[in-house]
C-alpha cells in the first residue's frame, strides 16, 4: 500500500516544536554572522555627525578605510552578542511565524496568502525583536567608531549603569516600526517568489536563495528611513551631539535626520543595508528550508508504512 506523504513545508504531526526552532535558531545564526561585516559598514554609514575618521564616501570606501586603519578584527566587533542574541531569538521567530501562518490559513496549498503571511511575520517580529533588542543595543555600540569596549558583557554593563534598562528598550518601538512592515514585505514577498517559482512546493534550493534575496532587497529598501532613525536611537549614548543624546523617539529622530541631512538623510546606509539584507535573507531562508527539509524527512522515515 502507499506510503503517508508529508510535505516538507508543513512538518508531520509528530514532529516537535523544537524542529521548527532549532531550524529557526541555526538560520539566524548563520544569517547574522556571515554578513556581520557589511552590518558594521552600514551602522557606521547612519551615524549622524561622525568624527572626521568615520567619514566615508560609499560601501568599499568604508570597507577600505576600516580595515587600513583600525584592523579587519574591527569589522566583527561585537559579533558575539548578535550569536547569543540571534539563536534564541530565530528560534521564537520562526516557531511563532510557523504557529500563525498555519493559524491564518498560510498554508493553504491553492493561491497566495499575501495577508495570512504578512501576518504571521508581523506577529514573530514582535516576539523575537523583544528579546533581540538589547543585543542589538549592545552590538550597534561596539560598532560604532572610537569603540572601547572589549567585549560585550563590559558593554552591557557600562550602558547599564549610565544609561538604566531604558537603553535596551528606547529603540524597541522605533524596531517594531520598522520590522513589522519589514517582514511582512519580506515573508508576503518570499512566499510569493517561492510559489512563483516552485509551484510543485518541493524542496529546491536555488527557489529558497533567490526568492529569500529578492525578498531581503525589497523589504531592506523600503525600510531604510526606519532603520537609519533606529541606529541613531540605539547609538545615541556615543554622540556628542546635544539633540542626539536626548533623543527620546520615533518622530523626534526623523526631525534631527531631517534637520541635520534632509531628505537624503533618511537613505544613509541604503546601499550596505540592501548588499546585507539580501545575501543574509537568502542565507536565512536557505538554511531554515533546509533544516526543515531535513527534519521532515527524518520524520518521514520514523513513519511506518500502512498497509490492509
Amino acid at each position: 500500500m502507499p506510503e503517508i506523504e508529508h510535505d516538507y513545508e508543513a512538518l508531520p504531526e509528530n514532529s516537535p516544536l523544537t524542529a521548527n526552532l532549532i531550524a529557526g535558531a541555526l538560520a539566524g545564526i548563520g544569517e547574522h554572522a556571515i554578513m556581520y561585516p557589511v552590518d558594521s559598514v552600514k551602522t557606521r554609514m547612519q551615524i549622524l555627525n561622525p568624527t572626521p575618521q568615520a567619514v566615508y564616501t560609499g560601501v568599499a570606501n568604508a570597507f577600505s578605510r576600516i580595515i587600513s586603519t583600525e584592523g579587519v578584527r574591527t569589522l566583527w566587533r561585537g559579533v558575539n552578542s548578535v550569536v547569543l542574541g540571534a539563536g534564541p531569538a530565530h528560534a521564537l521567530y520562526f516557531g511563532t511565524y510557523e504557529f500563525c501562518k498555519d493559524l491564518f490559513g498560510g498554508n493553504a496549498t491553492q493561491g497566495h496568502h499575501p495577508f495570512a503571511t504578512g501576518a504571521a511575520g508581523a506577529c514573530a517580529t514582535i516576539a523575537s525583536d523583544a528579546l533581540m533588542n538589547p543585543f542589538d543595543v549592545v552590538k550597534q555600540r561596539m560598532q560604532v567608531h572610537g569603540s572601547t569596549y572589549r567585549n560585550v558583557a563590559e558593554c552591557a554593563r557600562a550602558v547599564y549603569a549610565n544609561e538604566g534598562l531604558v537603553a535596551f528598550y528606547v529603540s524597541y518601538p522605533t524596531t517594531l516600526t520598522m520590522t513589522i512592515p519589514f517582514q511582512m514585505f519580506q515573508f508576503s514577498s518570499y512566499e510569493y517568489f517561492r510559489k512563483v517559482l516552485n509551484p510543485e512546493g518541493n524542496y529546491d534550493p536555488k527557489t529558497h536563495v533567490i526568492a529569500g534575496g529578492l525578498a531581503g532587497a525589497i523589504a531592506a529598501a523600503a525600510t531604510t528611513p526606519l532603520d537609519v532613525a533606529k541606529t541613531l536611537l540605539q547609538t545615541r549614548g556615543n554622540a556628542t551631539d546635544v539633540d542626539v543624546r536626548n533623543c527620546r523617539g520615533l518622530l523626534e529622530a526623523f526631525r534631527i535626520i531631517y534637520e541635520q541631512n534632509g531628505l537624503k538623510g533618511f537613505f544613509r546606509g541604503l546601499r550596505p543595508r540592501v548588499l546585507s539584507h539580501m545575501p543574509s535573507t537568502a542565507i536565512c531562508w536557505s538554511v531554515y528550508e533546509y533544516f526543515k527539509w531535513f527534519i521532515s524527512s527524518h520524520d518521514r522515515n520514523k513513519i511506518p508504512i500502512i498497509s490492509t
